[in-house]
């Protein structure tokens, strides 16, 4: 398959995704479709109201007119009525034929038949002359006044004014059709994006959390907001635009063929001129718009970036660099803007503008010149009408062109938008599970983020209610341990099983349901304390909220915010110290009560103060539960039922803090480091060399 055919079929199936995005509005779509077929054939009626206005009302006096005995509906000139042939009723006695020829901008009476009146016309010494061809006609003509000539016209006046009445209730219906249509798309067009954005945000929420390991955050928001966004103009800009456009030259056509089909055939040669002018463009522009819509999701997440890391920018210094970086990617965006800037320029409604001029000059030389001069091949309303209906036509085509950049934007958007979509999301099964006990065994476990096992036959029990402690240089596997449990990830080897059932045979949703976290670092979200504890959860009541609080000892350290417990959170919590954050997310964790709670060196950023509240609640609230706690400071697990220590991705020693310390071994030399004790020159140098060749190994955590 050709990268042409890829294209197409590419673009096949994100059409069909599209559509059937649409469909979740059909209703809405179909009435503002419905409204725009109203409203198109109410627009193009003013060229036939018009033509019939010229052709029978105007221009109609030059028709035969025959004296007449009856006032009613008859013309009156020097004392005799008149009245035009199609104006007869059956069986009404016709008298002597008439005409009325124009010549120059005055009109003449004839007192007799004319046989033709096409042709070169001229009026001298009272005689009318009428040349076609070779051929020359000549009658006797006098002159008519304006209050003569009026009197002509003047039986056609209420037909006239009829026509202005239905030409303005046309007008009256094509404005309420045009609001109704942009209305109704409009409306249609949010709600199939309301219902992409919900959709698109909620697989993210099912995408594995390895996957935004190598994805900015900036570049997942500019694709949920900005992306979407432009598939919206696909629906409001494009979307009117080319359906009633596409309405719109149908109904243009089936005139101008109702009109003369001469005039018609002459007209199609716009159709495959649109469809090669929208291949060439595409051609361009996609490839444009895809540079443009990658550079707008990295300068979204250069900015998020340097949101979140502006005090390290500023302590190093590292603004002008950060600029330079930032600078480069809008001068690249810009660059590209500009490129479709100069390919819009050549391609839209100039362009148009100048083949519209073009059919106009061909069509009045041709049908124009031959109709004033009476050649007649075409009558002048009807020439009237086609230049309007030509004019009329080309609207649409200037709005379909111009939508050629919003569409293929729109496409390019919502090719990445499907793109996140397509990534493979972790399987949501609803309902949920009785509490586990908490019984936790990893069974020779291995496992690899990319090619290296980080961890390498990882082999324990954890039992309900106990408390295991995971220390270690950094890199030696604690963290890549709590993943495997959380099932952020699914070792390579081995099983872990809860209460003895595997882990991988529990549905996500329900394993996590039963687990809490504490981070070093917690993450607290905008709303107050107690919605940050709760997380919005209906089953987690205020008093358990109020609760949770009092048990870490927060009620103290927050006694003194105005609104207390319902005093309002900032994002990330920027207005509360390191200490109330991390109190908080502790008692978070706790009002969920989980069967396993997991502890990630929650008590780093504490004070001692504080740090001793936390433990005297933690002597509590961990009966019945299963603690895994994550520690450098080796002093706060000096309780803990199982302490593992971990080199390398290997459990090297397992036991109880005074089990270790009589071992003598790594986790003796770490305690004895910590507590300022001063152990022999080999064993620092040992303790030394294995952490700098643990942080070598480098690799997750």
């Amino acid at each position: 398959m050709t990268p042409s055919d890829t294209t197409i079929s590419n673009e096949s199936g994100m059409a069909k995704r599209l559509f059937r995005y649409a469909l979740t509005a059909k209703g809405t779509f179909i009435t503002a479709l419905i409204l725009l077929a109203i409203g198109v054939a109410a627009e193009l009626a003013g060229p036939f109201i018009a033509k019939t206005m010229i052709d029978e009302h105007i221009l109609g006096i030059e028709r035969p007119y025959y004296e007449t005995s009856q006032a009613q509906g008859a013309s009156s000139y020097n004392g005799t009525y008149y009245k035009r042939e199609d104006r007869f009723q059956e069986g009404e006695t016709k008298g002597q034929e008439v005409r009325l020829v124009q010549a120059g901008r005055s009109f003449y009476f004839i007192d007799e038949p004319v046989a033709r009146t096409e042709g070169n016309r001229s009026f001298k010494d009272g005689i009318i002359s009428i040349s076609y061809g070779s051929e020359e006609l000549q009658y006797s003509a006098v002159k008519l006044t304006k209050e003569q000539l009026f009197q002509f016209y003047k039986p056609e006046i209420p037909s006239i004014y009829k026509l202005v009445g239905l030409f303005l209730i046309c007008l009256l219906i094509s404005m309420i059709t045009v609001f109704g249509r942009t209305y109704w798309l409009q409306s249609a067009a949010n709600r199939v994006i309301q219902k992409l954005r919900t959709d698109v945000y909620a697989h993210i929420q099912r995408l594995p959390v390895n996957f935004f390991d190598n994805l900015p955050a900036g570049k997942v928001v500019s694709r949920v907001t900005n992306d979407t966004e432009a598939v919206k103009d696909l629906f409001v800009a494009v979307l009117s635009n080319f359906s009633s456009g596409a309405v719109y030259i149908t109904g243009v056509y089936v005139a101008l063929f109702l009109l003369d089909v001469r005039l018609g055939l002459i007209s199609l040669f716009v159709i495959p001129m649109l469809v090669v002018w929208t291949i060439l463009y595409r051609k361009f522009a996609t490839k444009y718009n895809t540079v443009i819509r990658s550079r707008l999701s990295e300068i979204n997440a250069i900015i998020n970036e340097s949101i979140q890391g502006m005090a390290i920018i500023r302590v190093f210094r590292r603004q002008k660099a950060t600029q330079e970086e930032f600078e480069a990617l809008n001068a690249d965006y810009m660059a590209h803007q500009n490129k479709m800037l100069n390919l819009n320029s050549f391609t839209t409604h100039n362009l148009v503008n100048v083949l519209r001029n073009v059919s106009f000059v061909v069509v009045l030389w041709y049908f124009g010149s031959a109709s004033l001069n009476g050649a007649g091949i075409v009558s002048i309303g009807v020439l009237y009408a086609f230049v309007d209906l030509l004019g009329r036509m080309f609207q649409p085509i200037t709005g379909m062109v111009n939508q050629l950049a919003a569409l293929d934007t729109s496409i390019v958007s919502a090719k990445r938008v499907f793109e996140l979509m397509d990534e493979t999301g972790e399987k949501v099964t609803d309902g949920s599970m009785p509490r586990y006990l908490g019984n936790v065994e990893f069974q020779d476990v291995s496992f690899a983020y990319k090619k290296d096992y980080v961890l390498k036959n990882i082999s324990f029990e954890a039992k309900q209610g106990q408390t295991v402690a995971l220390v270690g240089h950094t890199g030696s596997g604690k963290s890549s341990i709590i993943n495997l449990l959380f099932r952020f990830y699914d070792p390579q080897k081995g099983t872990i099983t809860i209460d003895g059932q595997p882990v991988t045979d529990i549905p996500k949703q329900w394993l996590r349901k039963h687990m809490g976290i504490v981070l070093q670092d917690p993450y607290l979200f905008t709303g107050t304390i107690a919605s940050n504890v709760s997380l919005g959860d209906p089953s987690i009541t205020r008093e358990q909220v109020e609760q949770a609080l009092r048990d870490v000892g927060a009620d103290r350290l927050l006694a003194h915010l105005p609104q207390g417990f319902d005093e309002p959170v900032l994002e990330k919590g920027s207005t509360l110290s390191a200490g109330q954050r991390q109190l908080i997310s502790f008692a978070r964790a706790l009002a969920f009560n989980p069967a396993i709670l997991i502890l990630d060196e929650a008590t780093a950023n504490i004070d001692t103060e504080t740090e001793a509240l936390i433990q005297e609640a933690l002597e509590v609230l961990k009966r019945g539960r299963t603690t895994f706690i994550i520690a450098h400071r080796l002093s706060t697990i000096r309780s803990a039922d199982q302490i593992l220590v971990l080199h390398r991705g290997e459990i090297v020693e397992q036991g109880s803090h005074d089990e270790l310390m009589a071992l003598g071994g790594r986790y003796f030399k770490m305690y004895q480091l910590q507590q300022g004790s001063t152990p022999s020159i080999s064993e620092n140098k040992e303790t030394v060399m294995a952490a700098s060749n643990s942080n070598m190994a480098g690799g997750h955590v």
